[in-house]
């Protein structure tokens, strides 16, 4: 593989581009891995790459069932951040993001991670307490972080609207090392990485089913051939539900619903910020790509569903958010829109745990963090798989922790089972 450099960048441009290699093979399945990974996502590619480089376990497998990045992994907001508070959670995003700052030289591969900040609005006193209490915890805990009055704001994002707004903005609570990244260089930097210390990228592998045999899972069934396996992790985002019952283990504390994102025409230069906000039932997020184009979006679609497509209820309902904060968008027309099959928990928080079944593991229950943690996530599942012991920053994401009464609920607002049904 041609390892990307300044002096190959330019001896390519003077030769037609004609001189690069395959970025990741496309092998035929083995009969046997030592581990393989279902879902060939950002976390399930982040896996195997740490597997071979931080375990040195070499004989591994990613199984997905479309293309790499076909996913969740290219159907995001790419938003990355660490402002969480509670024990764990926090060191867990702060880990990840400090992934992200050098994940470019790691992977030689430019994920164009930009830190333009996270800035979250705020449109009263209590909303702004609530702030101060996460952001004073970040700060205990030696992670940057500030509280702008409404001069600050408006001197660094000069048009939002400031004047008429439904929901008048006092200030915002912001994070200057958060940003965001291209999900697509994510996914084929990992690819190509993982594939360099031998992992085979198994595509168009889709798994038809799960044969076990005394507590253990003996081989998958797919559409290229039974793959035996010595241990299998699951990292498939929404599809976590059907797989789980492949496996013949009932039912997750998991509902499956649809999220949407939006994409503009390009423009000028306008916002170098991420910009959130939620009040009054509203949810909105947005930045401006490289190219130039606005991406942003809000709420769930409000029923379960596996489909990767939205609906127009929640592109109305985006757009209203979006012109409640930035009236100037108002004329800029939408190009396409999307939606990412999301696995929601009952209490916001992720699993990576081991299950009833010996040799399986399983990383699910993203909510709406999958892509920020996708380094920490492969980091940590990697970890767990190849030792048998869960970190002690993830040691209650598991499967018991409802049994047990265990709440992981950063909002402060507790369990939410079948809310959203």
């Amino acid at each position: 593989m041609t390892r990307f450099n300044a002096w190959n960048v330019f001896k390519n441009g003077l030769i037609g581009q004609t001189d690069w290699d395959r970025q990741w093979r496309d092998p035929e399945p083995k009969k046997e891995y030592d581990v393989i990974i279902v879902g060939g996502g950002l976390h399930g590619l982040a896996t195997a790459y740490y597997l071979a480089k931080n375990h040195n376990i070499k004989n591994i497998a990613v199984v997905e069932k479309g293309w790499i990045g076909g996913g969740n992994a290219g159907r995001n907001t790419t938003i990355i951040r660490s402002n969480y508070m509670m024990p764990g959670n926090h060191q867990f995003y702060e880990h990840s993001l400090k992934l992200w700052e050098n994940l470019s030289h790691e992977l030689n591969y430019n994920v164009m991670f930009s830190q333009r900040a996270h800035i979250s609005l705020f449109h009263s006193p209590a909303a702004r307490d609530a702030a101060a209490r996460r952001y004073n915890i970040m700060n205990l805990n030696g992670t940057e972080a500030e509280l702008w009055n409404l001069g600050q704001l408006k001197k660094n994002i000069p048009h939002l609207n400031y004047e008429d707004a439904r929901f008048p903005i006092i200030g915002a609570a912001v994070q200057r090392r958060a940003g965001n990244a291209r999900h697509d260089s994510v996914a084929w930097g990992y690819a190509r990485a993982g594939d360099e210390l031998g992992v085979d990228i198994l595509q168009n592998c889709e798994v038809t089913g799960v044969k076990r045999n005394k507590g253990r899972i003996e081989h998958l069934e797919t559409s290229r051939g039974l793959i035996k396996a010595k241990k299998v992790g699951f990292a498939v985002a929404g599809n976590t539900s059907r797989l789980w019952e492949m496996a013949e283990l009932g039912n997750l504390p998991i509902e499956t619903h649809k999220l949407q994102a939006f994409v503009t025409e390009s423009i000028k230069p306008l916002l170098d910020q991420v910009v959130v906000y939620g009040v009054g039932g509203a949810h909105f997020y947005i930045s401006q790509t490289d190219k130039g184009s606005m991406v942003f979006g809000g709420d769930l679609d409000w029923y379960k569903s596996y489909a990767q497509r939205g609906n127009l209820p929640i592109v109305q309902d985006s757009a209203e958010a979006a012109m409640a904060i930035l009236p100037c968008l108002g004329r800029i027309r939408l190009i396409r829109h999307w939606a990412g099959v999301m696995d929601m928990t009952m209490d916001g928080s992720f699993f990576i745990c081991k299950t009833p079944i010996e040799n399986l593991y399983l990383n699910a229950g993203w909510n709406y963090g999958g892509f920020k943690a996708s380094p920490a996530s492969g980091w940590y599942f990697a970890d767990l798989i190849a030792t048998e012991l869960p970190h002690k920053y993830i040691q209650h994401h598991n499967l018991e922790r409802f049994e047990k009464g265990i709440n992981l609920d950063e909002r402060g607002a507790g369990p939410d089972p079948k809310l959203h049904g």
